[in-house]
């Protein structure tokens, strides 16, 4: 019975922690304010977590593993690389666009270039390099890919899909289906075996 109110004080406190992270971001988050929203004593987190770096940290590994589920989900092992590459980028993309607390970083960082925020930030982006970089891995394996290497890669095909999914369609509005055809045609073209 105390194990099972321990996990769940522990759950309650990572929860509210997420909320106010979401709500007021890194910086103006304190353990007071998380010991509200979660209805505990101040002593009670501290019995947990010795920081809020430590509770933040925490955080972020979940929505990494988080990412990381959704990566898996969407992967179809009968789809070839580039259609799966596309479909894991773009729900990624949403997910990143939505999620309360990476929006609320990202602005964080934009506004007053908080430390926590951006290595948060950097942290989830190493997620979901390390994912493409697995999958780039695999592909190499079934000549899908010619011998690239699959960390360098990795970071340019994440970059490359931000770059035209989020800041050309700024201006330049591309439908899903555009965007992925575009995507893995370059793709294709520069690391595809031929």
């Amino acid at each position: 019975m105390d194990q099972k109110k321990t996990v769940d004080r522990r759950m309650q406190i990572v929860e509210a922690a997420g909320k106010s992270f979401a709500m007021f971001g890194y910086k103006a988050t304190t353990m007071e304010l998380v010991s509200k929203i979660a209805a505990v004593g101040k002593g009670t987190i501290y019995t947990f977590f010795a920081t809020k770096e430590d509770l933040f940290n925490e955080i972020i590994g979940q929505l990494a593993a988080e990412l990381r589920s959704l990566a898996e989900r969407t992967i179809d092992r009968k789809r070839n690389f580039f259609d799966n590459l596309a479909a894991v980028l773009h729900e990624l993309l949403l997910f990143r666009e939505k999620h309360e607390l990476i929006v609320k970083l990202s602005q964080e960082i934009r506004d007053l270039g908080t430390p926590m925020a951006k290595d948060g930030v950097a942290r989830l982006e190493q997620a979901i390099y390390a994912f493409i970089q697995h999958e780039i891995e695999l592909a190499i394996e079934k000549k899908e890919l010619r011998g690239v290497d699959p960390a360098l890669t990795a970071f340019v095909i994440l970059k490359l899909y931000v770059a035209i999914g989020v800041e050309w369609n700024r201006s330049h509005q591309l439908s899903r289906e555009e965007l992925a055809a575009y995507f893995t045609s370059l793709l294709r073209e520069g690391v595809g075996v031929k």
